[in-house]
């Protein structure tokens, strides 16, 4: 099996794609819990457990 060594300048753009798609996903949790609260209102929070 032949093995591709990266450079430093491919590990770091990796690293950077990594980086932007983990705040992208995580924007989007977040915007998915924001607009849950909104739709289905604060209420939720005070029901009984």
């Amino acid at each position: 099996m032949d093995h591709v060594e990266l450079t430093e300048q491919q590990k770091k753009a990796r690293r950077s794609r990594s980086v932007a798609l983990a705040i992208v996903l995580a924007c989007l949790v977040v915007l998915f819990y924001v607009v849950t609260i909104i739709k289905v209102g604060p209420g939720i929070f005070n029901r009984p457990m």
